[in-house]
């Protein structure tokens, strides 16, 4: 058997958003759960309940006050935790947001970048022997949401297909600097997972469904050199895919109120057939590199996500790992609310966080089961999981977002 890329094979992802919000607010999601303040406790909580890989994200806003000045302070707390408890990192370079005097759409912003990996790569080569880097996060969903959606920042539309390209291009060249400095770093890249399906009653809108679906391939086609070649992507700027995957990942085009598809819904689409489509189009390692939701459906959907992965692992796709993400409760993006959607809770003044019980005993048990299966002691046979509460769940959250998204825009009207 082949040694595992990471080493837990459950990983904690710690939201590390930045980009600005309509009304102007920067979100730093880093220092609104005081990860920033208390890695070293963080780490070693993770540790004690069998993490030992993390994602994290570096702050490039932070980093380059000024053009071309580069000062990593802010992620040197970070840095000396992982040093101190071996704690393995993933390093998102960006995150949804970039420092604000650049247009992202210029090519100013990809020689910033670039020069910004370059300048991570010589900091992080220094006290780590192997590198884990994603350049850019979830290049697909930030070019509807902030190109074509109108969504993030910069609010956006009808631009979407030239911000993917805008991002690809970054990537690539930030790689091929970053190599310059280390060529053994390693790099994944992380986009979302998502099923699409036409809707019965408008047959003639069939096609723009299939194409919305076929769009979540776009990015890695154009990273592979399959699409766009005049970008310069390859084989070789994928190490390992990570796919991000939510509750509200599936829908109905057009579908009005009730597009999104429930997991009890016959249409819905079983998450291990959606990896083995992504493993036989690019025949490389994958894990899910963010999966989560709120409140007290946490176990049962942790439940349901790792029954699909060793369904997917049993035929014949190689999953090095499941991300918890956030691993960490936070703030709401748009309206600050308390989301419960991870294992910890919000830290008290000396560091300490509260786990959320119910998550912590299905971890552990997924754990189990996770290392027997991979190791031969145990075999994989499907299991019956009663998504009725997830069907609830994911109506919740399809609520919550909406509400949230309606006060922040009533927000920005009233502040005009």
């Amino acid at each position: 058997m082949k040694s595992p890329i990471f080493r837990s094979f459950f990983l904690g992802g710690f939201e590390c958003s930045t980009h600005r919000l309509r009304n102007g607010k920067r979100l730093d999601l880093v220092h609104a759960t005081r990860h920033g303040e208390f890695a070293l406790q963080d780490y070693r909580l993770l540790q004690a309940h069998g993490i030992r890989t993390v994602r994290e994200g570096l702050r490039w806003h932070l980093i380059e006050p000024r053009p071309g000045r580069f000062d990593f302070s802010t992620a040197q707390p970070i840095i000396r935790a992982a040093r101190e408890t071996g704690m393995q990192v993933i390093w998102d370079l960006w995150h949804y947001g970039w420092p604000d005097d650049l247009d992202i759409f210029s090519a100013e912003f990809v020689r910033r970048f670039r020069d910004f990996a370059r300048a991570a790569a010589e900091l992080l080569s220094r006290d780590f022997a192997t590198v884990w880097i994603c350049p850019i996060n979830e290049i697909s969903f930030f070019s509807w949401a902030g190109g074509e959606g109108s969504v993030f920042n910069p609010f956006a539309t009808g631009r979407g297909a030239e911000m993917k390209r805008q991002l690809v291009r970054a990537t690539i060249e930030a790689i091929a600097a970053m190599r310059e400095v280390h060529p053994g770093l390693r790099f994944c890249q992380i986009e979302p997972i998502i099923n699409v399906i036409g809707n019965e009653a408008r047959p003639e809108e069939r096609a723009e469904a299939d194409a919305q679906n076929q769009s979540q391939f776009e990015t890695w086609d154009m990273l592979h050199g399959r699409a766009a070649p005049e970008l310069g992507g390859g084989g070789d700027l994928i190490d390992l895919i990570g796919v991000n995957y939510y509750i509200h990942n599936q829908w109905v085009h057009h579908g009005g109120p009730d597009s999104l598809l429930v997991p009890s819904d016959p249409r819905y689409r079983h998450v291990r057939d959606m990896l083995q489509e992504v493993y036989a189009r690019y025949r490389k390692p994958i894990f899910i590199a963010e999966t989560g939701i709120e409140d007290e459906t946490r176990p049962a959907w942790l439940r349901y996500i790792c029954n699909e992965v060793y369904a997917a692992m049993a035929a014949g796709v190689p999953i090095e790992g499941v991300c918890l993400y956030p691993v960490l409760n936070h703030p709401g993006w748009d309206d600050e609310r308390h989301c419960r959607n991870g294992l910890f809770d919000y830290a008290d003044e000396e560091g300490g966080r509260e786990a959320f019980e119910p998550l912590a005993l299905e971890l552990s048990h997924q754990q189990k089961f996770a290392t027997d299966l991979r190791n031969g002691r145990e075999s994989f046979s499907d299991r019956f999981t009663d998504t009725s509460e997830l069907d609830w769940a994911a109506h919740l959250m399809e609520r919550l977002t909406d509400e949230s998204r309606h006060a922040t825009l009533e927000g920005t009207v009233d502040s005009g």
